[in-house]
């Protein structure tokens, strides 16, 4: 099956002379303006018209604009130009106050891909720095071989992995509960203190500590699976902040905790890399056991069936239930992507 994979690719702005950055700091500031409901400012004109959409998806969703949030400036795919074939890169910023744009050195850690199409970017600020954030797709063909893996996500083991062509379970990670541990008592310390300004420039650090182990993990996770040509089961989100109610400990981890960003790095990896990726409803999936189906007790991060006297680690036995949950959909329905609601459960 052929589908359209995307992902954004983030490239930072090298270098600005003043005028330049005079310009874009109009166009920015005038594009904010605008979306809090100044419609008198000047500002691009393709860029106005992505300002009026944006507006008309936030009236859908009742929720208003936030007046202390700075929204990414969008960015129309016919009125920026990308030098992909040049070192550094170079990128031309559509503005109101000069015609042709703002061409400025842009430089992207892993570059564009040859063969792909550029789409919408996204112009934003942080600091002093600035980013452009551009949407890239291609047409990917998703080839499954009759081969499955399962991802169990929880609090003590980021990602537990079972799949069908090896016995054992691996752990992914784990050290994400040691980051968090580590920051929370230094947030605490500091509270005492009174050192608001460090708490904030700390949990900045600790953002990057995470992501960049969300990164680490899916990408092993998805380069595993696409060696086997395997589709993906993973459970869903919901089956996670149920589980973290029953805990004050697990809700502290799980707020500070980047799972709808782990389960965004493993969506866009695998359709870039064209591994099928299901989404399994994980109901029951942590109390009953993967042997019998029977409920069973679970403690801390051990399980134990009541009825046929296993004994496993509990995230091992999620993930083998999300297995054959997925697998049962699978044979069921013949699907190869999507979301899986087998009523298993």
């Amino acid at each position: 099956m052929t589908i359209v994979a995307k992902k954004t690719i983030i490239a930072k702005v090298l270098a600005l002379d003043n005028d330049q950055r005079n310009l874009l700091e109009a166009e920015y500031g005038n594009y904010q303006n605008y979306i809090q409901g100044d419609k008198g400012v000047r500002l691009f004109a393709a860029t106005k018209q992505q300002a009026d959409r944006f507006l008309t998806v936030v009236r859908k969703t009742g929720r208003p604009v936030d007046p202390g949030k700075e929204y990414p400036l969008i960015i129309r795919r016919d009125t920026y130009k990308a030098e992909t074939a040049l070192a550094p890169f170079r990128f031309r910023i559509p503005v109101s106050g000069r015609r042709g744009g703002v061409e400025v050195p842009i430089g992207v850690p892993c570059g564009i891909p040859e063969g792909v199409q550029l789409r919408q970017a996204k112009l934003i600020r942080d600091g002093d720095d600035w980013y452009i954030h551009i949407l890239i797709q291609k047409e990917v063909n998703e080839s499954a071989s009759g081969a499955f893996m399962a991802i169990d996500m929880g609090t003590r083991n980021l990602a537990t992995v079972v799949c069908t062509w090896n016995a054992g379970p691996r752990f992914y990670g784990t050290e994400i509960r040691g980051i968090q541990a580590h920051y929370y008592k230094l947030r605490r310390t500091l509270a005492k203190k009174g050192a608001h300004g460090t708490i904030k420039k700390i949990g900045q650090s600790e953002t990057r500590a995470v992501e960049a182990v969300l990164h680490a993990v899916s990408r092993k996770i998805v380069d595993d699976a696409a060696r086997h040509h395997a589709t993906i089961f993973v459970g869903d989100l919901k089956g996670l902040l149920t589980r973290a109610r029953r805990s004050k400990l697990a809700r502290r981890i799980l707020l500070g905790f980047a799972f709808y960003k782990f389960y965004g790095y493993l969506r866009y990896k695998s359709e870039w890399a064209g591994v099928p990726l299901i989404a399994v409803n994980e109901a029951y999936t942590s109390i009953r056991c993967h042997s019998c189906g029977q409920e069973g007790l679970r403690v801390a991060g051990w399980f134990q069936c009541r009825t046929c006297g296993h004994e496993y680690n509990a995230d091992y036995n999620g993930a083998m239930n999300i297995l054959k949950r997925g697998m049962g959909y699978i044979s069921m329905s013949g699907a190869a992507s999507g979301t899986a609601q087998n009523p298993i459960g």
